[in-house]
């Protein structure tokens, strides 16, 4: 229980003999002390309710980020969405008449190059390295006689057979006839031959 100084009026936990701030003696010694009605001053801080405002100013805050949000994604659906009177119509004619269709040899340029034949086992060996390349497959390419060993670490990855099965008939018609992969560390993953 609290009690009030006589001489200075700061409040003084009970029990002490003098108060702490102007050293007067306390008159109440042992007794109760008096209670106190008023604000005492000191240290102590009053209660303080809910917050009220605060919670209003984040409800606040929260509605208007959704609001801004929801209007930015109505506004892209409105741009991605095209208007129907946006399109052109197109005049059908009465009597429609279908075109003829029109036929052509292919031109050197579509053959594939794996389907032309050639003699010379470095110019395979290069369209192989190019095509790892292009699948990041990367990979060195040697040849030793008609054998091609292909140096990679992704000899185990599983877009490789396919490719070199692509590369096959290319290869075979350089004369190449077996085709090695090995890893980097030396160890062969696998081996076939290129024949038919």
């Amino acid at each position: 229980m609290n009690a009030v100084c006589p001489s200075c009026g700061v409040a003084v936990v009970a029990g002490y003999v003098r108060c702490p701030k102007c050293h007067t003696a306390l008159a109440y010694g042992g007794a109760r002390p008096k209670r106190v009605t008023g604000d005492p001053g000191g240290t102590a801080l009053p209660a303080k309710g809910f917050p009220t405002v605060a919670a209003l100013v984040a409800l606040g805050i929260a509605a208007v980020i959704a609001l801004v949000l929801g209007l930015r994604s109505d506004r892209k659906k409105v741009e991605a969405s095209p208007s129907p009177a946006a399109e052109p119509i197109e005049a059908v004619p009465a009597n429609p008449v279908a075109p003829r269709p029109t036929f052509s040899a292919p031109s050197a340029a579509a053959v594939a190059p794996e389907t032309r034949p050639t003699e010379n086992p470095a110019a395979a060996t290069r369209d192989l390295e190019n095509a790892l390349r292009l699948q990041r497959l990367w990979g060195r390419v040697e040849v030793t006689g008609a054998q091609v060993q292909l140096r990679s670490g992704s000899c185990a990855d599983p877009a490789m057979r396919p490719l070199i099965e692509s590369k096959r008939s290319l290869l075979r018609s350089a004369g190449l006839t077996r085709l090695r992969c090995v890893e980097q560390s030396g160890a062969v993953v696998f081996e076939r031959d290129l024949g038919p």
